[in-house]
């Protein structure tokens, strides 16, 4: 009884999410706007990332509402369960509105931070910082409300007589909301990232290449534009992207518990409430990091990074430590092995979170090389970019490799006699499960650090068009590089933890198929269901292991279907970042025509005498993004039910490993060169090499726009891609098992 009352800490955490969250925007809300210049400014960009994002629910409004339609039917005919359409749409409609929310905040937050700056930089990095928190404590809250509300409503309603089926159905079920969360967390980046990037590339090569005037400088009429993508790609999409891990994380490993402990329904619940338990005290903890973050007057760099870093790593030493008491609570079996399967994925979280800083940070001899190396032109920038991003791989990709080892093996109790006996399977998955949630526990301050810095780049922004002084262009210009290194590791987290979830979200596709044949079996009236060439009742399909659906669908290496799967995986990484990167560059190329049009033919912009037609550069970005948007994310949700239809179980396995292998790579080098390219021009802009201006300057600022789309666009989108296809299979694994080819 006790035990099942813990319950009820998930949907407590969750309030006081959202309270908190309240309470900072309140907060923020009471702070000065500036000048009257610094409102309108504010009012400008506020308007056009709500008109984005009116825009962009509409056309995504119709996606899902065709999907549900699609789950009805599948529900109908038996290759899928009634409550799908649902939580497939409240996963989505909560998404949505985190990001709402977020960027809500982020657009009244930029002029009060940059008026926060006049005082001193602590009080611009305080409103910011606390603005960012709003984003972070939302996303939590509304994923935690989410969660506990299905579960209530899943253990009331679902009717079965077997306790241990109940708990698998209910975990398997919730887990399909995580698709609606994916879809809606695809189109916002994908969106944001095309709407951001098209402005940016096209404010920075003619207004500060061609034109030679300074960054957010109010001649340039795509600045608008490129403050508003700030908020659209990089607070409502990095909010959408982050939800659906941190639910994904929870859900499968919740999913992932109740196979393993299914032979004892007590154990069971206990190993679903578990991951819940830990994300809700990490709500907790994470607030206590939030106050936690100030510095004083005149920080460097180093400085300013240890104070984020002490609210981060004061929150995860403390998640660390509530992780043993929390399991020891429950007695969950080998609860300290557990425990250290959490620990794990902490680890892991910091150790990548440092790699990147290390790699996208001016203050480290990486970025400055990158800056350096301007001495010769943009082409050597660009060349030591890409270098740095595909050397910067090596480091989060041996962390994850070793953190999935040992998180398995903790979880095991170090069994490594029978490492791959059917018990040890399902533990360790589970182990590597909870790391995930490990890693993510802290999200409401580690997203704090990264909705942070759009805010910081457009308090930024508003300083320079609002003509404030010198002074306080240079604190907010420390906030922003600030931002852009919080930035880069923020994507670097969200791709480790994506890593992770979707291993996690692998075991629990086979959980799905397993629930899909049983419903097949069910129906039938010989009570059989065909497993790859074998006949099986319902009964002997729900004992059934990994290892024996493994063996039933022959998912080995040597299997062609598996590895036509692999490689289709593989290419679906580079082709989005493909259509992505090529989207940008459409979108771009209208933008630099209109800033060199309106340069052209309106008079008096460059002598500060007449105004830019800002709105129709936020018009070119909003309808570019719009179009260009929808062709790779509806791919990204085809391409596994195609690859399912044709080659089956063994395929989409192989589908999804070739996709994750591909796109982890892929997402960590291109965030990580984006971000270099970016700091390199930002050192340079601090007075080094020549300063603004110079021909180092422009050089890097050539790098800069061709690592805009890298680390906001195609980068950070492929970690949803990921989890998107892994859902998607999920949901679809009825009709994979009912209809495939082979």
């Amino acid at each position: 009884m006790i035990i099942s009352n813990l319950f009820w800490a998930v949907p407590v955490a969750s309030v006081v999410a959202l309270g908190f969250a309240y309470y900072f925007f309140k907060q923020m809300m009471k702070e000065d706007e500036g000048t009257d210049t610094m409102k309108k400014i504010a009012l400008y960009v506020r308007k056009g990332a709500m008109a984005y994002l009116k825009q962009q629910y509409k056309i995504v409004s119709i996606v899902f509402v065709v999907l549900a339609i699609v789950f009805a039917v599948m529900a109908y005919f038996n290759l899928q369960n009634a409550w799908v359409p649902f939580a497939f749409l409240t996963g989505g409609f909560f998404s949505g509105l985190a990001g709402f929310f977020g960027m809500k905040t982020a657009t009244y937050a930029s002029a009060r931070t940059a008026n926060a700056a006049k005082n001193s930089l602590n009080s611009g990095l305080k409103v910011a910082f606390r603005s960012g928190a709003v984003m972070g404590l939302t996303v939590v809250g509304l994923a935690l409300l989410d969660i506990s509300a299905w579960y209530l409503i899943l253990d009331h309603f679902v009717d079965n007589a077997d306790p241990a089926h109940k708990m698998i159905f209910i975990t398997t079920t919730m887990l399909t909301f995580g698709m609606g969360a994916s879809t809606q967390a695809l189109f916002a980046r994908v969106g944001g990232g095309i709407y951001t990037k098209a402005a940016d590339v096209g404010a920075d090569l003619v207004g500060k290449v061609e034109a030679g005037i300074p960054e957010d400088d109010p001649r340039n009429p795509a600045t608008i534009a490129d403050n508003v993508g700030d908020n659209v790609g990089d607070v409502a999409g990095m909010g959408a992207d982050l939800y659906e891990s941190y639910a994904g994380s929870i859900l499968a490993t919740a999913a992932l518990g109740a196979s393993a402990f299914m032979l004892t329904p007590e154990m069971q619940f206990k190993a679903v409430l578990a991951p819940m338990l830990i994300a809700s005290v990490g709500v907790v903890l994470s607030i206590i990091g939030i106050f936690l973050v100030k510095t004083k007057e005149g920080a460097k760099m180093k400085q300013l990074l240890s104070a984020l870093g002490r609210g981060v790593n004061v929150s995860s030493l403390l998640i660390a430590i509530s992780t043993f008491g929390i399991l020891y609570v429950l007695q969950i079996q080998n609860w300290v092995g557990v425990s250290f399967s959490v620990i794990v994925g902490l680890v892991a979280g910091i150790i990548i979170g440092q790699a990147t800083e290390y790699y996208t940070s001016h203050s480290y001899r990486p970025t400055q090389r990158v800056a350096e190396s301007s001495k010769t032109g943009p082409a050597t920038v660009i060349i030591s970019g890409l270098g740095l991003g595909m050397i910067s791989t090596a480091i989060p990709v041996i962390t994850i490799s070793l953190a999935i080892i040992f998180a398995y093996l903790s979880a095991i109790q170090f069994d490594t006699a029978n490492f791959l006996s059917a018990q040890n399977l399902s533990l360790g998955l589970y182990g590597i499960g909870i790391a995930a949630v490990g890693m993510l526990s802290t999200l409401g301050i580690t997203l704090a650090t990264d909705a942070y810095g759009p805010i910081a780049d457009n308090a930024g922004g508003n300083a320079e068009m609002s003509g404030l002084g010198k002074e306080v262009r240079q604190r907010t210009d420390a906030l922003d590089a600030l931002g852009n290194t919080t930035a880069a590791t923020g994507k670097g987290f969200a791709i480790g933890s994506a890593a992770l979830t979707a291993l996690a979200l692998l075991a629990s596709y086979i959980e799905e198929i397993k629930i899909a044949l049983v419903r097949i079996a069910d129906a039938a009236s010989d009570g059989l269901a065909k497993v790859g060439s074998e006949m099986l009742t319902a009964d002997a399909i729900k004992v059934a292991s990994f290892s024996d659906f493994m063996e039933f669908y022959n998912v080995t290496l040597m299997n062609p279907l598996v590895l036509v799967g692999v490689f289709i995986g593989a290419m679906m990484a580079f082709l989005f970042c493909g259509l992505t990167m090529n989207a940008v560059g459409r979108a771009a190329q209208s933008m630099v025509e209109e800033v060199r049009r309106q340069f052209r033919e309106i008079k008096g912009i460059m002598e500060g005498e007449a105004e830019p037609d800002y709105a129709r550069c936020v018009e070119i970005s909003t309808k570019g993004a719009q179009r260009e948007m929808l062709f790779p994310s509806i791919l990204a949700i085809l391409v596994p039910i195609v690859v399912g239809v044709l080659f089956g179980v063994g395929g989409v396995l192989g589908l999804l490993i070739g996709g994750l292998g591909a796109g982890f790579v892929l997402a960590i080098f291109m965030a990580n060169s984006g971000g270099a390219w970016d700091n390199a021009k930002k050192y340079i802009e601090d007075g080094n090499l020549g300063g603004k201006g110079s021909d180092n300057h422009k050089a890097t600022v050539v790098g800069d726009t061709v690592g805009d789309p890298f680390k906001d666009t195609s980068g950070p989108s492929l970690n949803i891609l990921i989890k998107l296809m892994s859902m998607v299979s999920i949901v679809m694994a009825g009709l994979t098992v009912a209809f495939s080819l082979f």
